[in-house]
């Protein structure tokens, strides 16, 4: 499945501009940090779920079953790939004290959340939605256990609670059991539930919009170290997933929507899970951006060689 380039820097404009309104509310001073806390809160907590959890077709159809389970499968196999590299790359002969873990969340979770979810959207509409589901269980229950164990360093009843009770994590489930039994909820509970998770779209990318205004980007483009992080992730993950993929023979929507999401810069809740479980959370932010900036010059190019 190629993209067509021309339609897909269409829509990357749009995701752009909006981009652009969320740097400038945060620079105007109109969105504060407290209310970026809480808009991504309830990005993670309602809106991103109720886009899931409608994003099955209203009726059963084999072919979206399997393209759900492909992007599973996928995303099991590209969650584990990147663990065992980033373990190797950023061993702790080469990257020192608490930077070595944050690499290594670095380069194996991006925004697949907030970034993704529009961009595979707009790009592959409710076919690409399907595999993406799929995927993001996969990506999920990596993120809230071995992302968090990166920091912790320890196995707790809290971090398996985690996983467990994610509200995205169930969205999904949830959504596949009334598409597999054919059960229906009423028309205005589904019709509410779509109108709320249509509003993740522009509030994920205003929240990137709002980060990227509070960055000094002078200050953190001469730390090569994490320059070179995030050029890492940036190239070799959607590269280790187009090849891993193909050579595995799985369909070809699944292979470019995980490799348009292997594209994305480093997920935004690295910065979150640093100052939350203690790690250095202002590199981590760095790190961030760093990322989301370069994405600008990398992720068309790895669409172009690879999917265009």
């Amino acid at each position: 499945m190629q993209i067509e380039l021309t339609e897909f820097y269409a829509r990357l404009g749009t995701i752009a501009l909006i981009l652009i309104l969320g740097f400038c509310l945060g620079k105007w001073k109109l969105i504060s940090t407290s209310t970026n806390k809480e808009l991504t809160n309830l990005l993670l907590t309602v809106f991103m779920p109720a886009s899931l959890f409608v994003a099955f077709p209203a009726t059963y159809d084999e072919s979206a079953l399997n393209l759900f389970f492909a992007g599973l499968v996928a995303g099991i196999i590209i969650m584990f790939a990147l663990i065992i590299l980033s373990r190797l790359l950023f061993n702790k002969w080469w990257v020192k004290g608490e930077l070595r873990f944050e690499s290594q969340f670095a380069f194996i979770f991006n925004n697949a959340t907030f970034l993704g979810y529009p961009i595979v959207v707009n790009t592959f509409g409710p076919t690409g939605v399907i595999a993406y589901c799929g995927f993001i269980i996969a990506f999920n229950v990596a993120l809230f256990s071995y992302g968090i164990w990166l920091f912790e360093h320890k196995l707790s009843a809290k971090l398996i609670k985690s996983v467990v009770t994610n509200p995205n994590i169930l969205a999904v489930i949830f959504g596949m059991l009334l598409f597999l039994t054919g059960l229906k909820l009423p028309g205005f509970i589904m019709d509410s539930v779509g109108f709320v998770g249509g509003a993740t779209t522009p509030l994920s990318i205003i929240c990137i919009g709002f980060m990227l205004s509070r960055a000094n980007f002078k200050a953190i483009v001469t730390k090569w170290r994490l320059v070179v992080v995030a050029l890492s992730q940036l190239i070799l993950g959607p590269l280790i997933t187009f090849w891993g993929l193909t050579v595995l023979n799985f369909p070809s929507e699944v292979i470019s929507v995980c490799t348009l999401i292997q594209a994305l810069p480093t997920a935004t809740s690295l910065g979150l899970f640093a100052t939350k479980y203690g790690g250095n959370n202002i590199e981590s932010s760095e790190l961030v951006t760093i990322s989301t900036v370069l994405s600008v010059a990398t992720m068309p190019l790895m669409i172009f060689l690879l999917l265009g």
